[in-house]
């Protein structure tokens, strides 16, 4: 069964592929992947490695987590499943979405009188 390991601590210019060969020295990885902001595009920092079996997993997690790569202490452990977040798609609180220009109605909806398109 294949194991999903969390990787944490990861320097900026840390890509997939190199997560790819730092844990294929350990066993056959399925995928391997860093974790990119959405907006810039730069590394968040973390990334996942997805391996083929518990055995070489383990192997991974126990000589990889707390060494040092690129200069930083690595964070490695098995990864947790992600967490239910509440709301479905950015709201926050009790705010509507977009627009800062109305004094009234925010969000999608609301009164379109005087507006011209």
């Amino acid at each position: 069964m294949a194991k999903n390991i969390y990787v944490g601590n990861l320097a900026w210019s840390v890509t997939s592929d190199d997560l790819l060969e730092l844990f294929s020295q350990f066993g056959t990885v399925k995928s391997a992947q860093v974790i990119a902001d959405r907006e810039t595009g730069r590394s968040r920092g973390f990334g996942f490695v997805e391996m083929e079996n518990d055995e070489e997993a383990q192997k991974a997690i126990e000589a990889l987590n707390g060494s040092t790569h690129q200069d930083r202490p690595l964070t490695v452990n098995i990864a947790r499943e992600r967490e239910e977040r509440p709301g479905g798609g950015g709201t926050r609180g009790s705010y509507g979405g977009g627009g800062g220009r109305r004094s009234s109605g925010g969000g999608f909806g609301g009164s379109d009188r005087g507006r011209r398109y």
